[in-house]
């Protein structure tokens, strides 16, 4: 659990840097961006392998019908964090369409996995989106959305997130259980 739990402070720390030490990170320069980034693929690390040896402490049952509705908000956030809210339609006014799918993302999954360690790992990562848009919407307070779309890309996003959810699915089943009912 130790592992899992630096991984989400240091996923949330690493995203917290920019907007929370704004003159630290403005010291750092351009290789900044690598540090950031290299924080973030090692908690990646950290979440997964403290995950896999997390001992199973079940505190809830997973639902018949929890599956399907996982599914379908990952769907909806894979769109969300595509390419849509900037070049499509549907999204184009939403602030925070990546944060918000990212939310989708990690409700889905406490609905399906009702261990400690999951509470840990998508409840974490959960608190840290909604922090994230707290902080962002105090740090930049003036927001316009910028211009709309077409709903034919909205549509061309849509068929590329349908796609990308089989592949993600794939990689899934590497390192944990199948995520499409049989």
């Amino acid at each position: 659990m130790a592992l899992l739990i630096l991984g989400v402070l240091l996923w949330a720390g690493a995203h917290f840097f920019k907007r929370l030490m704004p003159e630290a990170r403005a010291k750092l320069g351009n290789g900044g961006k690598g540090l950031v980034a290299l924080a973030l693929v090692a908690a990646v690390v950290l979440m997964v392998i403290g995950y896999q040896r997390a001992e199973i402490i079940d505190l809830w049952g997973k639902p018949g019908w929890a599956v399907h509705v996982n599914n379908f908000l990952v769907l909806i956030a894979i769109f969300m964090m595509s390419p849509a809210p900037k070049r499509g339609r549907i999204l184009a006014g939403m602030r925070h369409p990546m944060l918000t799918g990212f939310k989708a993302w990690a409700f889905a999954h406490l609905l399906v996995n009702g261990d400690v360690a999951s509470v840990i790992l998508f409840g974490g990562l959960l608190a840290w989106a909604v922090a994230e848009v707290i902080v962002i919407n105090r740090t930049e307070p003036n927001w316009t959305p910028g211009p709309k779309g077409t709903y034919a890309k909205d549509g061309m996003f849509l068929v590329g997130s349908l796609i990308l959810m089989v592949v993600i699915g794939y990689v899934h089943f590497w390192v944990g259980p199948w995520p499409y009912p049989s």
